[in-house]
């Protein structure tokens, strides 16, 4: 016997998940070789100055500033060449006064010398150098710590490592960092209906577009998504596959088969694979209303509705937080804009509305266009910029209305 759908608003319905399961976040160690676009679980500080040593800011040579002084074009000051010192060495020269040291980029500033002269301000005679510019003690040179001091905090936690982070750990030494776990979450469509991109399209089948694009957007959320792919409305095999995912992964989703039609079994699939079993199944939304929410072994099921854009729009507003805080990503940046909707709409009463939008315009001057293809088109999304949420007692919104578009993008 099939239950109906009792709806719930999305609020009664995150608070209906919460009494069996919240979310949590797991860490693990990573080198750093494999951590590029993870977030960090603790912060990290340097172990080391950086530089680990004075070093030269250019090619040129090491002097003592003093004997620079009263250099100029026409009137140089000659020093003697006593050696040199390349990147990497270890300099075993010393800089006495009247003398100077060859050095590269990057070089250790060998004993006894505080500058750089740069050796564009120079000119070579046999092993005389002559100094048409003078400097000042510490000219040219990188102390010993200025970019980074031993202890300093180098990342924080709740960072994601960029290539900008990522060079600065390396820079310190840095082999391994705490980072927040990837949660692994398991992506199914459901329908007989549905056959993978690329294989022969039958009358009446179609291709599965929520596999693919959950998947996406599960990794954006910063978790590993596992797409298991499709299966029939056979309540044997989806109880099998259900299982199965359920046992490797932490979060299931999947697609379809979750509204009252005679065919749609999932919800008494997943009513039946242990307690509490289905929790919430139907919400107060357009599109959406068919979504559910199941608990088994104390991991969640979310079931989306089949319909691409009820599936995104869900995913969006339930499953994505979730996902987010296993995960450690921040919530996306979204900008809001008011502007004027292009045409009268009837919103449907009792269920809060989320409708796609295209903006033109701007300048205070906005313009949303409702694209209302329905919620299995896909390109209704790929169109739209932005959504409109009707509040659930709103029955029709009129042409010219202002309202707040809510934009996509972000991360």
């Amino acid at each position: 016997m099939k239950r109906p759908l009792t709806v719930k608003t999305l609020e009664e319905a995150k608070s209906e998940l919460s009494k069996y399961w919240k979310p949590e976040t797991e860490t693990e160690t990573v080198t750093l070789s494999r951590a590029h676009g993870r977030t960090l679980a603790a912060g990290v500080d340097s172990k080391i100055n950086l530089p680990p040593f004075r070093r030269s800011v250019y090619d040129g040579f090491a002097v003592i500033a003093e004997d620079t002084f009263g250099a100029e074009e026409d009137d140089p000051v000659e020093l003697e060449l006593i050696g040199a010192v390349h990147a990497g060495e270890d300099p075993e020269v010393r800089v006495e006064e009247g003398t100077c040291v060859e050095i590269a980029t990057g070089a250790v500033l060998p004993e006894g010398a505080d500058s750089v002269v740069m050796v564009e301000d120079t000119s070579r005679v046999d092993e005389k150098v002559e100094v048409r510019r003078g400097v000042s003690p510490g000219e040219n040179v990188s102390e010993e710590g200025s970019e980074i001091e031993k202890g300093k905090n180098i990342a924080e936690r709740g960072q994601k490592i960029s290539p900008q982070i990522h060079g600065a750990l390396s820079a310190v030494g840095v082999q391994e960092v705490l980072v927040v776990k990837r949660p692994e979450v398991a992506v199914i469509s459901t329908g007989e209906e549905l056959v993978e991109p690329g294989q022969k399209l039958d009358r009446g089948k179609i291709y599965d577009i929520n596999g693919r694009t959950i998947s996406d957007a599960v990794s954006l959320c910063g978790c590993e998504a596992h797409y298991l792919g499709i299966v029939g409305d056979e309540g044997s095999k989806i109880e099998r596959l259900l299982r199965s995912a359920i046992s490797e992964h932490e979060v299931v989703i999947t697609s379809g088969g979750s509204s009252a039609g005679s065919k749609d079994i999932v919800p008494e699939t997943i009513d039946g694979l242990g307690d509490p079993g289905l929790v919430v199944h139907g919400l107060a939304q357009k599109p959406g209303k068919p979504a559910l929410i199941g608990v088994v072994d104390q991991k969640p099921i979310f079931g989306l509705p089949g319909y691409p854009v009820s599936a995104l729009m869900v995913f969006d507003q339930i499953v994505a937080p979730y996902l987010r805080t296993m995960s450690g990503v921040p919530e996306p940046k979204r900008e809001n804009i008011e502007a004027e909707i292009s045409r009268k709409v009837l919103a449907a009463k009792g269920r809060r509305q989320l409708i796609p939008v295209k903006v033109s315009g701007g300048g205070g001057n906005a313009i949303a266009q409702p694209i209302l293809e329905g919620s299995g088109a896909i390109t209704s999304l790929a169109a739209a910029d932005g959504y409109i949420e009707v509040s659930l007692n709103r029955e029709i919104l009129r042409e010219g209305e202002d309202v707040i578009v809510k934009l996509f993008g972000g991360s």
